[in-house]
């Protein structure tokens, strides 16, 4: 007799990968010292950043194909092997003071690792939780959005111990071996593992009850305006986080240091956000859900506008945050609604690919508009403009289901 697996188990080692790979959101606590220690400026740092969000965005595609192809302990380890060597990399990058070095280790070799780590749980989790799809997935993404405050603190001390190269070393060897061990956990139900009263509720919360394949699924009409949605919705988020502390300091009254504890609140929204989001959508459905969220970032993008009391302003920055982490846990089981679980590991790197493209949109477009105008109001204008359509998109969507329930005959 096979000896059944725990989900719950499964579960954790994809946490634990998402945590170790959510420590790419702590690059800006290296920012400053490696430019010091190189006399690279500081944009050149920071874009080692942009260019590993890019591939991270970019690989998903193909590491998602990976995953429904090798499994997810494949993806893992390969991951692991990516990122570990790409952050070890970095260390030998700042200590001979190659820019691009840096550039290859950290924004391509890593950039990679975070491709692949990123897509191998979310989808695995999926199929071990029909009937909690929201919450395992806001789980599991969760621990990518808390990353960075636990390793800021912990690169803190290390650079003040072994020093700046140093740190990147022990990080990559620590990064290594935990992925690399929690990548063997982390597997796909065998048939039948899963109780029957379990894998029952996966046809309660599909929308359409299709099982398409990751290129049927890209053909159709609502994978476009879920990219579109997840889009916008990135744009909106990552441009402000960006900004966020500038903004606050410009806009309202509020101090550097203020404003400094702010951006460390914001994170917590940013990451309970994906599990209180994801878990709402099991209750009410991920379309409704998704047309929330844009509700909330249009009304607190209008307070951004028009209020400068320092407390209503960083509350509406909050909860913009909020609703940024949701668009991550909620998209994959949106997804697994819409085309099934047959190839959502592909299906959700596809999507990923609006990332990618976001990363690049939504901080560029702020810090520009701030540069021409010395102002934030065009910018938050046109985030409530784009927020607009994709709620409008949202909607539609949801009419979409409407309807194809009522042909199916489906209550």
């Amino acid at each position: 007799m096979v000896k059944t697996r725990n989900r719950y188990g499964v579960a954790l080692a994809g946490v634990v990968l998402h945590l170790m790979i959510g420590g790419v959101y702590a690059w800006s606590v290296f920012t400053k010292p490696i430019a010091q220690q190189t006399g690279w400026k500081e944009t050149a740092v920071s874009f080692a950043f942009s260019l590993a969000i890019f591939f991270l965005g970019m690989s998903a595609a193909f590491m998602g194909r990976l995953v429904e192809k090798f499994g997810p302990t494949v993806t893992g380890t390969i991951s692991s092997i990516c990122y570990g060597s790409g952050i070890a990399l970095t260390g030998l990058a700042v200590q001979s003071h190659q820019l691009w070095l840096l550039y290859l280790a950290y924004g391509v070799i890593g950039g990679l690792g975070l491709g692949s780590g990123y897509v191998t749980p979310v989808s695995t989790i999926i199929r071990w939780f029909p009937d909690k799809r929201g919450l395992a997935t806001g789980l599991a993404i969760m621990g990518f959005g808390f990353a960075a405050l636990l390793t800021g603190p912990v690169a803190q001390h290390l650079m003040a111990v072994v020093g700046l190269a140093n740190t990147f070393y022990v990080l990559g060897i620590f990064y290594f071996v935990v992925m690399i061990i929690a990548a063997q956990f982390i597997k796909k139900p065998r048939p039948h593992e899963l109780p029957q009263a379990i894998a029952a509720n996966a046809q309660r919360v599909s929308l359409t009850g299709q099982e398409l394949t990751a290129n049927q699924a890209l053909k159709t009409r609502t994978f476009a305006f879920l990219w579109f949605m997840f889009f916008i919705n990135i744009t909106t988020g990552i441009g402000l986080v960006s900004a966020a502390s500038p903004m606050a300091q410009n806009m309202t009254t509020m101090t550097a240091a203020a404003a400094a504890v702010m951006v460390g609140i914001i994170g917590l929204f940013n990451g309970f956000g994906r599990l209180a989001w994801a878990t709402l959508s099991d209750y009410i459905g991920r379309p409704l859900t998704y047309s929330l969220i844009f509700v909330l970032d249009i009304v607190m993008l209008f307070i951004l506008l028009f209020f400068k009391t320092p407390f209503v302003f960083a509350l509406a920055l909050c909860l913009l945050m909020s609703c940024y982490g949701a668009g991550f846990s909620v998209i994959p089981a949106y997804l697994g609604d819409v085309f099934g679980t047959k190839q959502l590991g592909a299906i959700h790197g596809y999507i990923l690919t609006a990332w990618a493209a976001a990363g690049m949109v939504g901080p560029i477009l702020l810090s520009y508009t701030h540069q021409v105008l010395h102002n934030y109001y065009v910018t938050l204008v046109v985030f409530v403009i784009i927020d607009v359509l994709a709620m409008l998109v949202s909607v539609l969507i949801q009419k979409d289901f409407v309807a194809h329930r009522a042909v199916k005959g489906v209550d």
